[in-house]
């Protein structure tokens, strides 16, 4: 077998330390009769609690699991380390509360080797989350569909595929945070790369780990930074 038969799965982790071990148990328990090689690399950022003890014992105990610690927070660290770190060429990214169907692991890691990305939207599936969480994900979707021209339903970081080689061409563009996916998607998507969006169950009901305000303002001006990129890309075509 070569590496684009294998899977690695990511998970950016902050302070998880009550999810890592059953949470990890249950993705290995669905990763085993898969019959695939396959890695799974917990990447922590800016953890203050247990989770670097736990996550190096959880690598020490189990030959597929990866683990790496970074000092300071930023999501997008994380994902650009650990995609730099992957042994396999399928990529498929998770939340450590495993909140989407695990379902989307399998059915994504089948059409990478079609396609370059594949996007898991809750929109277009099914979503327990908060009305809050629900109106400013829908708001963004639609400012992005007007500013950027991308009609896809979900940015979010879990329930997202990705082939290695796209993200690789990409690093350099992507921030510390979590813009990245929407970097990712309008940049793979003008350069005419091969995109599915498939719909995904999703239950999160638990408190963001993130601020949404300062998440909301984050979001929305780094969606005008790359309209005026675009805009300017745009004009100069012309």
């Amino acid at each position: 077998m070569t590496n684009s038969d294998g899977l690695t799965v990511f998970i950016p982790v902050f302070n998880e330390q009550s999810l890592l071990v059953p949470n990890t148990r249950r993705l290995l328990e669905f990763l085993e009769p898969l019959k695939i090689p396959y890695e799974i690399i917990i990447g922590s950022n800016g953890s203050t609690d247990r989770t670097v003890k736990i996550g190096m014992r959880l690598c020490n105990q189990h030959n597929h699991i990866r683990f790496f610690h970074l000092p300071e927070k930023g999501v997008g660290n994380a994902f650009r380390l650990g995609v730099k770190k992957a042994k396999y060429e399928r990529i498929v990214t998770v939340d450590m509360d495993l909140s989407i169907n695990l379902e989307f692991i399998s059915v994504a890691q089948e059409l990478l080797d079609r396609y370059d990305m594949v996007i898991g939207s809750k929109i277009t599936g099914s979503q327990k989350r908060s009305f809050i969480r629900k109106f400013a994900s829908n708001s963004f979707i639609h400012l992005a569909r007007v500013l950027l021209r991308i009609h896809f339903h979900d940015y979010s970081i879990a329930a997202k595929g990705y082939r290695k080689g796209l993200v690789i061409r990409y690093l350099p563009h992507i921030d510390d945070k979590t813009f990245y996916v929407v970097e990712i998607v309008w940049r793979a998507f003008h350069d005419g790369k091969k995109l599915k969006e498939i719909p995904v169950q999703c239950h999160d009901m638990r408190e963001s780990r993130f601020n949404l305000m300062y998440e909301g303002v984050y979001k929305f001006s780094n969606l005008f930074r790359l309209w005026l990129s675009s805009f300017k890309i745009s004009r100069k075509r012309d």
